[in-house]
């Protein structure tokens, strides 16, 4: 009886630098815009980690998965760039001030959102790091680990940290009569 050999299956096609570009960077940009606060840094980000992606290219598009090798690259920026600028980088950057409508906006969200993200910019980068890939990216602690270059135990801890001090910072007071 002769064994039959099983066709090797066909490799994946490579992906084009400009096709990824294409279908990636806005939440490249998402990622980078809620980790620093600023668009035009967020912007700058993205770029610096597309420029450099570009240029190995071939190495890239052969990992697991070139999303998150160019994620981790913005990341590893943005947290290159607060070090560099020091511990200023924990307050809410200026131009976020600008967001909410005078009196309130009418959409009851958009307060919402801007409270959140307010808050979210008042964590340390590494925590701010770790909330942003948990919750925008859905990565577990084990691939958040391997992109910040960090434990399990480490990114469990500081995510607990990190939504408790976005809890208290966006809690709501009770009203007087509803206890």
């Amino acid at each position: 009886m002769r064994l039959r050999r099983r066709a090797a299956a066909p490799a994946a096609p490579p992906i084009d630098f400009t096709d990824f570009v294409h279908r990636r960077s806005a939440a490249l940009f998402r990622t980078a815009h809620l980790l620093t606060g600023d668009r035009d840094l967020a912007e700058d980000l993205v770029q610096e980690a597309l420029e450099k992606a570009c240029r190995h290219w071939k190495r890239v598009s052969a990992a697991d998965s070139p999303e998150a090798y160019v994620r981790r690259m913005v990341v590893n920026l943005a947290n290159d760039r607060w070090r560099r600028r020091g511990r200023a980088g924990e307050r809410a950057p200026a131009d976020l001030d600008g967001l909410a409508a005078p009196g309130g906006d009418p959409y009851r969200a958009v307060d919402l959102r801007d409270e959140l993200i307010r808050a979210l910019h008042t964590l340390p980068i590494g925590m701010r790091s770790v909330v942003v890939l948990s919750y925008l990216h859905d990565l577990d602690d084990r691939q958040i680990g391997e992109i910040l270059n960090i434990s399990p135990g480490t990114v469990r801890s500081q995510l607990a940290r990190g939504l408790a001090k976005l809890r208290t910072a966006t809690a709501r007071p009770t009203p007087e009569g509803a206890r």
